[in-house]
């Protein structure tokens, strides 16, 4: 499944145009789809069941992880107040039932000339060698691969501080909350915790560790709810910058009525063992510090030729191909989309990788069949929703149909939050399968424990 025959790339001619055909040894372009996110996966999924599934094509999806799971899911993992292994999809099983190839592996490099990319050793987590290096040649190429939180170099942050952007960073971090809320437990000691970055993640993780510790408090004869010391730092202005003022100042009033210091305008100068150190030189203490500021491409490419930006992501076109490429396309976090008459570019967000995504999956099949070029992409804006865990939720309406971009809180936000992930999983399972999932959560619900506590 791995290692497809190669084509024969000697008498390649350089690209006239936008058509893509397959080599006289392949039977059906070969789609390979780099990073198995929000977009990644929904693409995977719906061309694997039109095209991969009558042999118009062939898709393969690689991903260095072996399951899915929806990335603005990710702080209540961290939280343990949602069941990672109930939220999980796994790539191997996926790709059979939905016609497409799941390769495991990471990237290394690009041969825009061949058509090739080349995949880096896979190893273990005990650094066991699972697969050497692999070459694997495509047809047409879509980089998905996602973003990062950006540490702009600070001290001591890669060494000392949690990040929230995989299952595993969120693993990692859950197991040493585990271990300072069962500290608190025995010994009465003080839960600090310091998030640095006041956009979505770090917002809804902080009032979900406060949902967390307060459920926590009824395993045990005490509240230790009184020793949750949740810090919030944020070096612009306000909070939530890409969001609305209003949405940003209830928001901030919301997490200090749960106890959360929330502090903007400081810049953190380094972090060690010990917490933070502002500018001015002011320390924050904190046994465990979280990094969710800035956003970067999680990968990065600088050999291949690509035209990145400052943050590592793919510059492209309205139609998502890569500057100057006729069979490269990018999309989601890892892409850098300005769109006609804007100054900036597209935000990093599940809303922005999942419209791209349909974008691509109902013009692709054209381009492989015809020639015809993806036209551009338009953008809807349907609003943007944080969730402050299950006390409250604001936001703001899309400006569209009877819709005028209008604010939203409480019961009615916290359920169109809700449809967000619904709506993801309708898009990967259909509606029979989507609500056999909804269905097994709540009854799940009732017969587990609220919070993870092992």
């Amino acid at each position: 499944m791995l290692q497809q025959p190669k084509a024969d790339h000697s008498a390649q001619a350089v690209d006239t145009g936008p058509s893509v055909k397959p080599s006289a040894r392949e039977q059906s372009p070969h789609i390979v789809i780099v990073g198995g996110g929000v977009a990644g996966l929904i693409l995977a999924t719906r061309l694997g069941d039109s095209l991969g599934r009558r042999g118009r094509a062939r898709v393969s999806l690689i991903d260095r992880s072996w399951i899915h799971v929806w990335k603005p899911m990710l702080h209540t993992f961290a939280a343990g107040t949602w069941n990672i292994h109930q939220q999980q999809v796994p790539y191997l099983a996926h790709a059979r039932a939905h016609h497409f190839d799941y390769v495991p592996g990471q990237v290394d490099s690009i041969d825009r000339t061949a058509r090739r990319i080349r995949l880096a050793p896979l190893k273990a987590g005990n650094e066991e060698l699972v697969a050497r290096g692999r070459d694997l040649d495509y047809d047409v190429l879509v980089l998905a691969f996602g973003s990062r939180a950006n540490d702009f170099g600070t001290s001591g942050v890669a060494e000392h501080c949690h990040f929230i952007d995989s299952q595993d960073q969120a693993d990692a971090f859950n197991t040493r909350l585990r271990a300072q809320v069962v500290r608190s437990l025995a010994e009465g000691d003080n839960i600090d915790i310091a998030i640095v970055g006041g956009g979505a993640t770090g917002v809804e993780l902080a009032a979900e560790l406060s949902r967390m510790v307060e459920l926590a408090s009824g395993y045990g004869n005490t509240d230790i709810r009184q020793r949750l010391r949740v810090t919030l730092l944020e070096a612009a202005p306000r909070i939530l910058g890409a969001f609305p003022e209003k949405v940003s100042t209830s928001v901030e009033s919301q997490l200090r009525e749960l106890g959360v210091d929330v502090r903007t305008g400081v810049k953190v100068m380094a972090a060690d063992p010990g917490g933070y150190l502002l500018e001015g030189g002011e320390r924050v203490p904190a046994a465990l510090k979280v990094w969710a500021a800035g956003i970067r491409a999680s990968c990065s490419f600088h050999e291949s030729g690509l035209e990145l930006n400052r943050a590592g992501q793919v510059v492209v076109g309205p139609n998502f191909m890569a500057k100057g490429e006729q069979h490269i396309f990018a999309l989601g976090d890892c892409a850098s989309l300005v769109p006609k008459g804007a100054e900036r570019p597209l935000p990093a967000t599940a809303q922005v990788a999942s419209q791209q995504a349909l974008h691509l999956i109902r013009h692709l099949p054209v381009l492989l069949r015809k020639g015809t070029p993806v036209p551009p992409f338009n953008f809807r804006d349907f609003g943007a929703l944080v969730a402050i865990s299950e006390y409250n939720a604001f936001g703001t309406l899309g400006r569209f149909g009877f819709f005028k971009g209008g604010f939203i809180k409480g019961r009615f936000a916290q359920f169109s939050h809700a449809v967000l992930y619904r709506r993801h999983q309708l898009s990967l399972h259909g509606p029979f399968r989507a609500t056999l999932l909804w269905l097994a959560e709540r009854i799940n619900a009732l017969v587990q424990p609220s919070i993870r506590i092992s």
